[in-house]
């Protein structure tokens, strides 16, 4: 009789790829799948843009989210919507806590003037890399260029708002081993690069590794938390499943 510890243990997990310091990557993450994006070392920044691959015009919109969820920041339990009212994103784990909507993304420009040359031609492979040209090199995989650039969510990474409205940024708020959880309730396009946060003020160029994996779940309980949030958020898990049908 063949024990069952003889066959080999089954994995809902379709893919997994850790991004260097520096990297880039880009996938269709379709509905029922989650996206785990995971804080290897400590002190990383993942910038990602999310939209419907279907009608690329779509996109995501961080004002009406914040404005919806009340809140300044994104963590479990928060949705990211399109500009169309629907959910391209349900953050459904999140060991981090917070995550910034305002930072952005640095351009070569202020990337040099941040951080000195670093050229090519002198560094090899430690060139250093901007937010913008990164996830340009990404995005025109899809057929979108620079008009097309948008909203970023900048994970694990925390901007505080002080009295008078003025933004902090909050140094070692992701810990090594931190991850967040993202289910797609549709077909949605993740672009993303792994480079410091624009408002890090650490002097050198050193961007942290990001892992991520997608796993297939299929299970729309996942998504309860969020859901129930707020009302907001369920009238736009219905604009979505609409959509779907």
């Amino acid at each position: 009789m063949i024990s069952s510890a003889e066959f080999p243990t089954l994995s809902s997990t379709l893919y997994r790829e850790t991004i260097p310091g520096g990297g880039h990557r880009s996938l269709i993450l379709r509905a029922g799948q989650k996206l785990r994006l995971t804080d290897i070392e400590g002190g990383a920044n993942l910038s990602l843009m999310a939209l419907n691959p279907e009608q690329m015009t779509e996109r995501l919109n961080l004002p009406d989210s914040l404005k919806a969820q009340h809140t300044a920041f994104v963590t479990e339990g928060h949705c990211l919507y399109s500009d169309m009212g629907r959910v391209l994103l349900a953050i459904t784990e999140d060991t981090c806590g917070w995550h910034d909507c305002f930072g952005g993304v640095l351009n070569a420009v202020e990337v040099q003037e941040k951080y000195g040359a670093g050229r090519f031609e002198d560094l090899r492979n430690g060139f250093h890399r901007n937010g913008f040209e990164n996830l340009l090199i990404e995005m025109g995989k899809w057929d979108l260029d620079a008009p097309d650039i948008q909203m970023i969510v900048n994970f694990f990474s925390k901007i505080a708002v002080a009295d008078g409205g003025y933004l902090s940024y909050v140094p070692d708020n992701s810990a090594p081993g931190n991850y967040v959880d993202l289910y797609a309730p549709m077909n949605t396009l993740i672009v993303m690069t792994a480079l410091q946060h624009p408002m890090d003020p650490a002097p050198h160029y050193a961007p942290r590794p990001i892992e991520f994996s997608v796993e297939d779940v299929r299970d729309t309980s996942i998504t309860a938390a969020c859901r129930l949030s707020c009302a907001e958020n369920g009238r736009a898990f219905y604009n979505t499943e609409l959509f779907c049908l």
